[in-house]
């Protein structure tokens, strides 16, 4: 990242399941970040973008790919600084897509902070998160303890498939994106160190 842009913001949509609400919760977050105006953003949808179950005969810390998916997706993890993982729970713990799409890479993850925009039922897809928490310190990143819980979310999709939440929501959303706006920013040194030596 050049000192005259700002941090790049990977919003990556966690369920790949057809009639998902997670693509319309990732939009609407991918606007909120975009009005709160500190990151670039991109939506990293993990139904477009198709890894398949995870594949590479080396370990991700050798960075050896061998597939043009894993290519791919590691430019793209590579260009972001931080992350919102917008995930929903399946039987208490977090969607496959997204855990089979972290365990793809290791140092293109390392030091950049994430939170989560996460959805379900009455309990708001938290127990995915709890999940997801460990998983992703594992290769290094940073976990914000702000994130943004949205149970009964079909409650808040209009008919046209548009996520519309109630305020409460989207201050929750303002608040997670300051703390990323920080993590950013104080993790910077670290991965400017990392990428010296790689």
């Amino acid at each position: 990242m050049s000192s005259l842009s700002r941090p790049r913001l990977g919003v990556v949509v966690g369920s790949t399941r057809p009639g998902r609400v997670g693509a319309a919760v990732a939009d609407w977050f991918a606007g909120e970040a975009r009005s709160h105006g500190a990151f670039d953003v991109e939506v990293l949808d993990l139904a477009k973008i198709d890894l398949p179950i995870l594949d590479e005969p080396n370990h991700p810390r050798m960075r050896r790919y061998t597939k043009e998916h894993t290519q791919r997706w590691s430019r793209l993890v590579e260009s972001m600084d931080a992350f919102a993982f917008v995930t929903p729970e399946y039987n208490y713990a977090m969607a496959p897509a997204l855990l089979n799409a972290i365990d793809y890479l290791f140092a293109e993850w390392t030091y950049k902070p994430v939170g989560f925009v996460s959805y379900g039922g009455v309990s708001g897809g938290t127990r995915s998160v709890q999940m997801a928490k460990q998983v992703v310190t594992s290769v290094k990143m940073m976990p914000m303890s702000e994130g943004v819980i949205i149970p009964f979310v079909r409650q808040s999709v209009t008919d046209e498939g548009r996520f519309e939440p109630e305020a409460p929501i989207a201050e929750a959303a303002r608040t997670l994106l300051d703390e990323l706006v920080r993590w950013e920013r104080a993790l910077r040194p670290l991965r400017a160190g990392d990428e010296a030596r790689v």
